[in-house]
């Protein structure tokens, strides 16, 4: 099997891209499950909302969690090297609205009840699924960080339907 090798990002095409406006609502239109991204260790506790969250692979397992390098979370995940991926339910709109805003960790932290899988990283009493994940490998891409995270653990804790952001608010799925 032969391997073919992409092109740099910026040499892959002539045309210029398109503006960030038009992109930013293009990206509005795809629809995505909303997920607490936690961590912990010896830079702190740490956690945002995310929606750029997907399944890479399931030899070895791997998620990809994009982080925005300028977030004020962003040393903390980079120096703890782990991650939890918290699934959030129907219903948990204002633990995603908390987290993806300016509030403090020790208050976003203290609107719900977690517990802890072999990373240490808080996983979220009543999310759907949490994957309890190391963080293997980080590329860079534009404004993000690309953090490709290898499942080390899985808690299927509860919720009967998915929370999904589309079109610049939130949806429940029965």
């Amino acid at each position: 099997m032969s391997v073919a090798h992409a092109l740099p990002l910026s040499a892959a095409s002539p045309a210029a891209p398109v503006e960030r406006d038009l992109f930013r609502g293009a990206m509005a239109r795809l629809g995505a499950a909303v997920n607490l991204v936690t961590t912990d260790g010896p830079s702190g506790l740490a956690g945002f909302t995310a929606t750029a969250v997907c399944s890479v692979s399931d030899t070895p397992p791997t998620l990809l969690v994009c982080l925005n390098r300028s977030a004020s979370v962003h040393p903390a995940f980079s120096a703890n090297g782990v991650l939890c991926v918290n699934v959030l339910a129907a219903g948990q709109q204002a633990l995603a609205n908390l987290f993806g805003g300016k509030t403090a960790m020790a208050e976003r932290f203290a609107a719900a009840r977690w517990s802890r899988l072999g990373t240490g990283a808080p996983v979220l009493d009543g999310a759907l699924v949490a994957c309890d994940c190391r963080i293997a490998e980080v590329q860079s891409v534009g404004s993000h960080d690309l953090l490709l995270c290898e499942v080390l653990g899985v808690a299927e804790p509860g919720g009967e339907g998915g929370l999904l952001y589309f079109d610049r608010r939130y949806h429940e799925l029965a």
